[in-house]
């Protein structure tokens, strides 16, 4: 079993079915067309023996960590703008890139996580928990501290979230 970094499969078809909304763009297919719904966006922490990569298609509580402070499911995903901010201009595009980085850092406070974690799956909990991406990292355990993922410059090369056209 291993954690892999990756976009996930299922997420990169429902995008072009419109499945997901990240920001406040009027969409015809949600429930209004003035006040648009933003979805939620969660992130939930996998022990080194997940297996967590491309073709993980929702959130599910098997192998995700647990101990105390820790909610299963994970935190959501704030920030302004971020993606669950409905005034926001989330996406940027540049040179055939769009991409999108929450602004605020992922944060679990106050936390014992004693198993060793390495990887981050981000899922919109409000379109029946589909998986986003997976993000990896060094293993980690902590003890009665805060964990703290810092999110990544808003670019075409650094972006949590980006789509090229090449």
């Amino acid at each position: 079993m291993a954690n892999t970094q990756a976009m996930c499969t299922s997420f990169m078809g429902q995008l072009l079915n419109g499945g997901h909304q990240f920001g406040s763009i009027t969409l015809v297919s949600r429930t209004s067309l003035t006040t648009p719904t933003v979805d939620t966006f969660k992130a939930a922490l996998y022990l080194t023996s997940a297996t967590v990569n491309a073709s993980t298609t929702a959130y599910s509580a098997t192998n995700e960590v647990s101990g105390t402070g820790y909610t299963a499911g994970g935190v959501t995903i704030t920030g302004s703008p971020a993606w669950n901010a409905p005034t926001a201009t989330n996406t940027s595009i540049t040179a055939g890139t769009a991409f999108t980085t929450p602004t605020a850092s992922i944060t679990y406070t106050t936390v014992t996580l004693g198993t060793a974690f390495d990887a981050v799956l981000i899922y919109n909990s409000t379109q029946s928990n589909t998986a986003v991406s997976v993000h990896t990292f060094g293993s980690q355990t902590i003890t009665a501290g805060t964990f703290t993922l810092t999110m990544p410059a808003n670019t075409t090369a650094a972006a949590l979230l980006r789509i090229a056209t090449t």
